[in-house]
């Protein structure tokens, strides 16, 4: 491109957005430099922040008739690194947030990429009707990028994740492009390319807008706290309460360091300082199948070890049990000023042996280690506090989570449960899949995006992706360099 297209292009972009829509200074781009995941620092050149579905729509185009590589990005509440813009365009989606719909009758909502979880559940609360994915970061996250993530939370293991409640989904291809995925009335026909997209990590397009099924609200919800004093007999209760048949809203497993932490921040929920581990149980449904289903989680728990097993008696004792849960790795911040979090899913039924390898590991590598997960579907969080002005530090952090992600993989699991591979998981790829496989899913990026401009350089490993033909994107560092005297 020369210097003169260049120009033109950011002119062009601020005339469709608005001039302070669009960010070219340092200190604008300083909040976009990492996402939840604060190890990973990679400086957009440009940020461009589209307030309505036409201007999305004008700027990918221009994007794409530049042949200008983006990366779209939501809330930044990601914990993979995935949203992150290193010397391309950032595309912030977060001021879409009109719920466009909200059909009861059909259990259904249409909502923009900007709506955040919390904010939608508010509005469908006086229906009796929910969202069911609930991120920790519900308060902040959005839809869109729950979409980019198929993302989880505590309620995932009996309502399911993001790909199971959405209906479908308007999409802007990166060449600029829009097709309709998924049936709004939940049919199918044809390939499932919505789930194709659900989870594609931004890699795909972007949604412009998403249908969401709704879900009613239980009729009786009852949450229970039971601590141990041996982190093994908890991983046992988990094991004996998905054996019995019960299936619990969400069973999650937080240890002795999280427990502290908590209780010593302004979320302190009550957890008992002294315990090796709890177990934060809820069962919901009829009054009656809910009361039978935590008699017998407790009386499962107790067989297993349990010190206590404490049920709330009202919603005030229940909000202030999932407080401590939704706000543990905000509590983290209070040990260093750095966190790095995992993401694995293992086994159940090795619970406890993984998680002694994971002690193991970090012992041996000079770390704390505070665990906090959802212990009913496996799905581990490892979580340690450093310092990141250490290198030594940042060195033994990096090599710990490495050994504990290969630990995982080693025992049957996977690399995600619902962060995404971004950029912190891309080096474990390899162990996972073959070659051939990781080509595969290269060749299905390129349907939806030949040119590979969108989400560059995420997911799969660049190496493994097949060469495609055509002139190479331009990156936004050029874009930069050639406005930097209208940053000034």
């Amino acid at each position: 491109m020369t210097t003169q297209l260049v120009a033109g292009l950011v002119d062009r972009l601020r005339a469709v957005v608005g001039d302070r829509f669009v960010l070219v200074r340092d200190a604008e781009l300083l909040a976009y430099e990492s996402d939840g995941l604060p190890g990973y620092h990679k400086r957009p050149n440009l940020a461009v922040l589209p307030g309505s579905r036409d201007e999305v729509v004008e700027v990918v185009r221009l994007l794409a008739e530049s042949e200008v590589q983006f990366v779209p990005r939501g809330a930044g509440t990601g914990l993979s690194g995935g949203a992150l813009a290193d010397d391309v365009v950032l595309l912030g989606l977060h001021r879409l947030k009109a719920v466009l719909d909200m059909d009861i009758a059909r259990m259904r909502a249409t909502v923009e990429p900007g709506v955040v979880n919390a904010a939608l559940n508010k509005r469908l609360a006086p229906h009796g009707v929910f969202y069911a994915p609930d991120p920790s970061s519900e308060a902040a996250c959005t839809i869109g990028g729950n979409i980019a993530e198929n993302s989880g939370g505590p309620h995932c293991l009996k309502y399911g994740v993001t790909l199971n409640h959405v209906l479908a989904a308007t999409v802007l291809l990166p060449d600029g492009e829009i097709v309709e995925l998924g049936d709004r009335d939940g049919g199918m026909a044809g390939y499932d390319l919505l789930g194709a997209f659900v989870g594609s990590e931004g890699c795909f397009g972007v949604a412009l807008d998403i249908t969401v099924r709704l879900t009613r609200k239980p009729a009786a919800v009852r949450t229970a706290l039971a601590d141990f004093m041996d982190v093994a007999d908890a991983s046992h209760a988990t094991s004996a309460i998905i054996a019995s048949g019960v299936v619990p809203a969400a069973l999650e497993f937080m240890d002795s360091g999280v427990i502290r932490v908590v209780e010593q921040s302004i979320f302190a929920a009550g957890y008992p300082i002294d315990a090796a581990a709890i177990l934060l149980i809820e069962v919901d449904g009829t009054v009656e199948s809910t009361d039978a289903d935590m008699d017998l989680v407790r009386k499962l728990c107790m067989e297993c070890g349990a010190r206590a097993v404490r049920v709330a008696t009202n919603e005030t004792e229940r909000a202030r049990l999932w407080q401590g849960r939704k706000k543990a790795f905000g509590a983290m911040g209070r040990l260093a000023p750095n966190l790095a979090v995992q993401d694995a899913v293992i086994p159940r039924t090795r619970l406890a042996e993984v998680l002694a390898q994971i002690h193991a590991i970090a012992d041996s590598h000079g770390v704390t280690v505070c665990n906090v997960f959802h212990a009913g579907d496996g799905n581990l969080h490892p979580n340690i506090s450093y310092d990141a002005g250490d290198p030594d530090q940042v060195r033994r952090v990096h090599e710990s989570m490495a050994a504990m992600m290969q630990a995982c993989i080693a025992a049957g699991g996977s690399i995600t449960g619902e962060h995404g591979v971004g950029l912190d998981k891309l080096r474990y790829m390899p162990l996972l899949f073959d070659e051939p496989t990781l080509a595969a899913m290269c060749d299905l990026r390129t349907a939806f995006d030949p040119a590979q401009r969108s989400n560059p350089g995420k997911v799969v490993p660049v190496h493994s992706c097949r060469e495609w033909h055509g002139a190479p994107a331009v990156r936004a560092g050029e874009i930069a360099s050639e406005v930097a005297s209208d940053a000034g």
